[in-house]
């Protein structure tokens, strides 16, 4: 009888943790589409260009139009300093932190208004490398760029290191078909939730 009582219950704890975990869920996703259609175009101390793929010490297209975009927000005198993010991937010999670097200074951005962030292998430690260059320069607000989906997650690990953020995707960077979308959501959503339980553990 203890035996049989038990699988409803088991049952029923399994239904309301799918329901929690889906409720989570929906509500990050709400929060990155909401995020996404941002232009919060404030004046701050940085503008901080997180990196995408580069070829053989050439921007990606991803790349190159988020940096054109910082290229844009910096020309508009909304930040005196650009910081570039990423890490050497496959090529050694260049890393997306420095390709951006090299890139916006072709554009015309003075040198002495360019850091870039060559370390980092993902977004998470990006921010925080970003956080630490930020502190020593004694920064505390950021313009950041990224694709639309990608920015609450930038967001949060920014505020997180105690930065004010502002967001500024760069233009026509939601994916254009409803699939694309909703992997791309789906897979911003989990790993955000991942790092939040992290950090909570």
């Amino acid at each position: 009888m203890i035996a049989t009582a038990t699988k409803p219950a088991l049952l029923w704890t399994a239904v309301l943790a799918v329901v929690l975990i889906a409720a989570v869920v929906a509500s990050t996703v709400h929060t990155i589409v909401h995020d996404s259609h941002q232009q919060q175009l404030h004046s701050a101390d940085a503008i901080i260009v997180f990196g995408a793929a580069e070829y053989d010490g050439r921007p990606s297209p991803v790349l190159r139009a988020r940096l054109d975009h910082a290229n844009d927000l910096f020309r508009k005198g909304l930040a005196p300093v650009v910081i570039t993010t990423g890490g050497a991937a496959a090529d050694p010999n260049f890393s997306e932190g420095g390709v951006g670097r090299d890139y916006l200074m072709r554009k015309g951005v003075p040198e002495s208004a360019l850091i870039a962030e060559t370390q980092a292998s993902d977004t998470a430690e990006s921010a925080e490398r970003v956080a630490v260059i930020m502190r020593t320069n004694h920064m505390r607000s950021c313009i950041a760029v990224s694709d639309a989906y990608h920015v609450f997650r930038i967001r949060k690990l920014l505020e997180h290191e105690g930065m004010q953020v502002f967001l500024a995707p760069r233009p026509d960077s939601r994916p254009k078909s409803a699939w694309q979308r909703g992997v791309a959501l789906l897979r911003e959503s989990v790993s955000y939730l991942v790092w939040r339980a992290g950090i909570r553990g």
